[in-house]
């Protein structure tokens, strides 16, 4: 039997395969001055993101260029101090904007959007809207499924979609939010599908797809995954534990195959 010798891979070849910090080095007992510094300013960024102003109105200007007609409501999380120390308020609409989606719920809808600040403004201003316009093509296909309502919300939670889609009588409800910001993504979006929203479902209800953003999930493969959940669960009537992500290696087969 032949002793084959494995090369050994050195450590530092790992770093142009992951943004995880490894192979950083040390100065003594510390780190050395640039990855202190890299981790100093990534940090900046992650809290730059919590803390940053939504533009709710330049959302809603992208999301109308698409052609869509746009509502634009609130949480009853006053500010962003009230929004971080108090997430319940952020699951729910304030009065005034509870009672004006109420007035434009003229009708139920298979689908509606909700695109909220969550934890990152910042991963909403730069993918909200590209990513919309790449789903769009992808609902109209087929048997299509009409987007009823789109709502932007401000001081928004992940759950404060399940009552505007309770309130517009939505049999489904999407909701794109920004994630909590981390070192090596600050902007980093997610898209949450809950079926026959309605206030008080937990998370095992909903199914998320995370991580978009320009190193991590692109608009074309995120959009595939949306549409085709949002198909399958308008299909099955579930969501959450009840709804696998079964879709595969489509994504990688966006240009030919699109959801029937």
């Amino acid at each position: 039997m032949t002793d084959k010798t494995v090369p050994v891979r050195p450590t530092l070849d790992l770093r142009s395969l992951t943004p995880a910090r490894v192979a950083l080095g040390r100065s003594g007992a510390s780190l050395p001055t640039k990855p202190l510094l890299d981790f100093t300013l990534d940090h900046a960024r992650a809290r730059d993101a919590v803390h940053a102003a939504f533009d709710a109105a330049g959302l809603v200007a992208g999301i109308s260029a698409l052609g869509l007609a746009v509502s634009e409501v609130r949480s009853r999380a006053a500010d962003r101090r009230d929004y971080l120390r108090r997430p319940d308020l952020g699951r729910q609409l304030d009065a005034g904007s509870a009672e004006t989606l109420a007035d434009s719920a003229t009708a139920p809808c298979q689908l509606a959007l909700v695109i909220g600040d969550g934890l990152s403004a910042a991963a909403v201003h730069a993918h909200a809207v590209a990513l919309v316009k790449s789903l769009l093509p992808l609902l109209s296909g087929g048997e299509a499924v009409a987007i009823g309502h789109v709502v932007v919300a401000s001081g928004a939670r992940v759950a404060l979609g399940d009552e505007i889609g309770a309130i517009l009588g939505a049999r489904m409800v999407v909701t794109l939010i920004g994630e909590r910001p981390g070192l090596s993504a600050p902007d980093s979006l997610g898209a949450y599908l809950t079926f026959a929203p309605k206030p008080g479902l937990t998370d095992a209800e909903r199914n998320c797809v995370s991580n978009i953003h320009h190193a991590g999930l692109s608009y074309d493969e995120a959009a595939f995954k949306i549409a085709w959940l949002v198909r399958e669960g308008l299909a099955r009537e579930v969501t959450g534990v009840a709804l696998k992500d079964e879709s595969g290696d489509l994504p990688a087969r966006i240009g030919t195959i699109r959801p029937e």
